[in-house]
């Protein structure tokens, strides 16, 4: 038996960016604690670096034995605003949701995203963050790794720009 079948997982809401305060709080309390987190590129003052982050944010996963734990205390734990639950009872998460999470993290135990875009040619997306943001573009393909090719329509003509793929989403 694996260490994510053992006893159910269970996942919790956060406060606002307070995952590692939730986190820290119920490991002091004796719960196994389970925050994925992914490297994000993030771009300030012309220069770009990787954070990491919460890959759900304001929601990490944690473990309970319901015969020997109070998880009623959760509830009450700085960081935590609640349990998720299904009626009165907090909802277990499916093991193979946390075995897949972990199947994807690299050596450092960031989970790995999938780079490709889900775009296919002519599709529309609307730039998100940088010079062209809120602009409704064209994909047009891949430019490296972690950069598309996009048409954006400006001053009555499609003109050809490579951006960085997190930078779009659907339109």
């Amino acid at each position: 038996m694996s260490m994510i079948d053992a006893d159910p997982w269970f996942a919790v809401q956060t406060q606002v960016n307070a995952e590692a305060k939730a986190a820290r709080n119920l490991l002091h309390q004796g719960f196994e604690v389970y925050l994925p987190r992914y490297l994000k590129r993030r771009s300030h003052a012309r220069k770009i670096d990787k954070v990491a982050v919460p890959l759900f944010p304001r929601y990490l996963f944690v473990r309970i034995d319901m015969m020997t734990q109070r998880w009623r205390s959760i509830q009450s734990t700085f960081g935590v605003a609640s349990l998720v639950f299904n009626g009165s009872e907090p909802a277990p998460v499916p093991p193979q949701v946390l075995r897949s999470l972990r199947a994807r993290e690299d050596e450092s135990g960031y989970v790995k995203l999938d780079k490709r875009p889900k775009f296919a040619r002519g599709d529309k997306v609307r730039v998100i963050a940088g010079a062209f943001a809120e602009n409704l573009a064209l994909f047009d393909g891949l430019a490296d790794h972690d950069r598309i090719v996009i048409l954006l329509d400006m001053l009555g003509r499609k003109i050809c720009v490579s951006i960085e793929a997190d930078m779009v989403a659907v339109a």
